[in-house]
């Protein structure tokens, strides 16, 4: 991608016109405009002012791929449902090497658990619980967790949830892919 093309898009993600990057980091707005249609190419220097309007560095500049991903809001009918049985497990969003952090919805129905098996998978898991209460095991120790209690682990120990009360558990956790 050209420099004038990649200052565009980030000066239009951080909603200014090249008129309100110009004055933040005194230049003329014409200067900004002709960068931007890769009809001048800035110095460094240049280059590292304007970013400094946006509190962005030379190498994030360059190394950041900015796209707007294909969807930001998804409804409640639109998340995917990824257990076919107890308990729910609803994602938000899709799963790909873009997105190495996957948002879920749990719901574990009374006297549900995550499956007899110790589950163990690569990277770490962070949640909490916002209504009800569950039982979980990582590596041999419980813990209890009521609503408003969070917790987060190494998904490769053994872990396993396991609700014990006659009420719905919900919990709302993201899994980190792109660790361990």
């Amino acid at each position: 991608m050209e420099v004038g093309e990649q200052l565009k898009k980030i000066r239009e993600i951080h909603g200014l016109s090249q008129r309100e990057l110009a004055k933040r980091v005194g230049l003329t707005n014409s200067t900004i405009s002709m960068i931007e249609r890769n009809t001048v190419s800035p110095s460094i220097n240049s280059l590292s002012r304007i970013l400094a309007g946006v509190s962005m560095s030379i190498s994030d500049f360059f190394m950041v791929e900015l796209s707007l991903p294909e969807k930001v809001v998804y409804l409640e009918q639109e998340l995917i449902n990824i257990s076919d049985q107890r308990p729910t497990i609803k994602q938000v969003g899709i799963s790909d090497s873009h997105y190495p952090v996957n948002f879920f919805i749990k719901t574990y129905q009374a006297r549900c658990d995550s499956g007899s098996q110790m589950t163990i998978k690569k990277g770490v898991e962070t949640g909490t619980v916002i209504d009800g209460a569950i039982e979980l095991t990582v590596a041999g120790s419980k813990y209890k967790l009521a609503t408003g209690d969070s917790y987060q682990f190494s998904t490769l120990l053994p872990h396993r949830f396991f609700n014990k009360t006659a009420n719905d558990c919900k919990i709302i956790c993201v899994h980190d892919t792109s660790s361990n």
